[in-house]
Formats: structure tokens, C-alpha cells, sequence
């Protein structure tokens, strides 16, 4: 699927913010619930990897 220049734009941003998030969950100690595997997998903030290691794989494309 091809998106337009605006629609990379707002796709980049969105991913950008959702790792900032997930990221903010690791420093504060919270857990966050995800999609893995076909079912809802909660981990905790030790499980999170840090924003630069890895964080991104959370915001993948489906």
C-alpha cells in the first residue's frame, strides 16, 4: 500500500508517540497490556525494552 507524503507524516508521528508512551510506562513502573501471539500479553516495566532497544517493535505495522 503506498501512502502519501501526509499520511507517512501522520503514521510516523503516531508511532513516534506511542513509543513515547510505552517508554514512559517503562520509567514510571507501569506495566502495559499488548497484542501478541493472537492474544493480550500484559508486561511489566521490567519487560518493557528501553525506547532505543527495541521499543519500536510495539508500533509494527498488522
Amino acid at each position: 500500500m503506498h501512502l502519501s507524503e501526509t499520511q507517512q507524516k501522520i503514521d510516523a508521528g503516531v508511532k513516534f508517540a506511542i513509543a513515547q508512551a510505552i517508554e514512559r510506562h517503562r520509567r514510571l513502573g507501569e506495566s502495559i497490556s499488548i497484542w501478541q501471539d493472537g492474544k493480550v500479553v500484559t508486561l511489566t516495566a521490567d519487560q518493557i525494552p528501553p525506547m532505543n532497544s527495541g521499543a519500536s517493535q510495539f508500533c509494527k505495522n498488522t
